[in-house]
């Protein structure tokens, strides 16, 4: 198997030592791991440790080819198989469990750690979570969608219905349809019963005071739940 550099990231340090959990968030196409920082004081919840991973530098198809950070090249925005670049979104979830074991090795147990994205990043959480062997404590989908819809089914892992997905998404998100972050959650909630809550919100590709506030109140019940 190929050996993956480790992602750079930034880390917000919680308030005492060890840390109740550990959240794991994915910056959007194009942004980095700084991108969600100023979020944490928002959500007040001081015992948890933030993890903003980078993504590499690659170029983007749909961005005439531009080199940023992105998770996987996205290579048409037409519906179909071929939308996004498979082998990059595999690398990406590799290097994200890569990640999560770092993170089981220093103490905190899989299910103490939340695992979070915005856009491109929520696919790759929403993906990685879906398929793991070892539930998380949750899986947060903010304005995201599924890579390759068709082999869900198939490659979701029994272990993923213990873990709990939030998905919020903005009414009026001319970058990634409400309809689209619906499907997603509409066939996530297919595989069967399982922890999972759907919220959208009068907002557009971003997010908003009263987001924040539904995503702490969600980040505290999973902490709390697992105490």
């Amino acid at each position: 198997m190929e050996e993956l550099p480790e992602l750079e990231r930034v880390e917000v340090a919680a308030a005492a030592s060890p840390a109740a959990g550990v959240v794991i968030w994915l910056h959007g196409l194009g942004a980095d791991g700084h991108d969600f920082v100023p979020l944490v004081p928002m959500l007040g919840m001081p015992a948890l440790r933030f993890v903003f991973p980078h993504a590499a530098q690659i170029p983007v198809t749909i961005n005439g080819g531009w080199v940023m950070r992105a998770w996987y090249d996205i290579r048409t925005l037409e519906p179909g198989p071929d939308r996004e670049d498979q082998a990059g979104m595999a690398r990406s979830a590799a290097a994200v469990e890569a990640l999560i074991a770092a993170e089981v090795a220093k103490g905190t147990p899989a299910d103490r750690i939340v695992l979070a994205g915005f856009s491109q990043g929520a696919a790759v959480a929403l993906h990685v979570g879906l398929r793991r062997a070892t539930a998380l404590a949750g899986v947060l989908v903010l304005s995201g969608y599924l890579v390759a819809p068709e082999r869900l089914a198939a490659e979701a892992h029994p272990a993923s219905a213990q873990t709990p997905v939030l998905f919020c998404h903005g009414r009026h998100d001319p970058m990634v349809p409400l309809s689209r972050g619906r499907h997603a959650h509409d066939q996530v909630a297919a595989l069967g019963a399982r922890p999972l809550q759907w919220l959208d919100f009068p907002m557009e590709h971003e997010v908003c005071p009263a987001e924040v506030s539904a995503i702490a109140q969600w980040l505290q019940a999973r902490y709390l739940a697992a105490s």
